[in-house]
């Protein structure tokens, strides 16, 4: 066992998506512009809630804590698969690989359980109004953000660690666009039914648990505005929630079915599809979803940022 723990390969080749040579030109520069909109959408939500002193509330601190998380979510992977789109070396070190699985996984879970506390913020918000101010103070939410990181982070060392003692032989061409648990497991050449019920455990607990929560304070959350009289007082209480509800099932959608499972793989397409939906599309709707959806968001975007350019330039009368 000794001589093939860990591995006997230094490296890994990522196929990526396979017969796209002739529009890898055009996949590269989609990807490209996909990803500068995620980093320029995001960074724009967090500056402004952090520079907007109107906007310095518990819902919107999480929002921006969400926004500068998917900055790092998406630079585990976009990067090099834009490397990968370029260059016909397609390889990654086994180090390089394993981390960018942990690191991957561990903002992934992070994800979860923010998104979690998020669902947690509105349902004290408009179930229990009068208590909210006291209950949700900024202490803890620093608490509630740090806590989401830590879990977050600590969750994926048992399978990371398992999957560095695999002997991976001389096969080492991976049939995804980034690495992941999954098609490293396919891999191996010895069994994996320890480590394939291992992440069928902690992803169970984490997506399925913070989801049933999630969901749970949305019954709440409806049964409570169905009782509110108005007309108008029942949509601005929906359009509060319904922005994060929107990310909530696009997110959790994709990975119920890529990592709730106890088989390796179901088809690869379909991963490779799930991947771009989780990894590409959720970081990129994020910023649209709450800066189109959001009133009060744009308001303070114009505040801080269109004023500084009226302010800039002169007056000509």
């Amino acid at each position: 066992m000794d001589q093939h723990n860990f591995s006997s390969l230094t490296e890994f080749v990522l196929l990526g998506f396979p017969n796209v040579e002739h529009i890898r030109s055009c996949l590269f520069v989609l990807l490209l512009l996909v990803y500068l909109f995620t980093i320029g959408g995001n960074m724009l939500i967090f500056l402004v809630i952090r520079l907007d002193a109107a906007l310095h509330k518990p819902m919107y601190h999480f929002v921006s804590v969400l926004s500068f998380l998917e900055l790092w979510y998406t630079a585990t992977t976009i990067p090099k698969m834009l490397a990968n789109l370029l260059s016909e070396n397609k390889t990654i070190s086994f180090a390089g690989c394993l981390l960018q699985t942990y690191f991957f996984h561990s903002l992934g879970a992070s994800e979860c359980y923010l998104l979690t506390a998020m669902a947690y913020d509105r349902y004290l918000a408009i179930c229990r109004p009068l208590h909210y101010p006291s209950i949700m103070t900024t202490a803890l939410c620093v608490k509630m953000a740090a806590g989401c990181w830590t879990c977050g982070f600590l969750c994926p060392i048992s399978e990371v660690i398992l999957v560095s003692q695999l002997p991976f032989c001389n096969y080492n061409e991976i049939p995804h666009i980034f690495c992941d648990f999954p098609p490293l497991l396919s891999l191996a050449c010895k069994d994996t039914s320890t480590n394939v019920l291992v992440d069928f455990a902690v992803n169970a607990f984490i997506i399925l648990i913070t989801f049933l929560f999630i969901m749970a304070s949305y019954g709440r959350i409806i049964g409570a505005v169905l009782k509110i009289k108005t007309a108008a007082g029942r949509r601005k209480a929906f359009s509060t929630c319904a922005s994060h509800l929107i990310v909530v099932l696009i997110f959790f959608g994709s990975i119920i079915f890529m990592y709730v499972r106890l088989k390796k793989s179901y088809s690869l397409t379909l991963d490779r599809t799930l991947a771009v939906v989780y990894s590409v599309l959720t970081p990129l709707a994020n910023p649209i979803i709450y800066s189109l959806r959001n009133k009060e968001l744009i308001q303070a975007i114009k505040r801080t940022f269109f004023k500084k350019v009226e302010k800039a330039s002169p007056t000509h009368h």
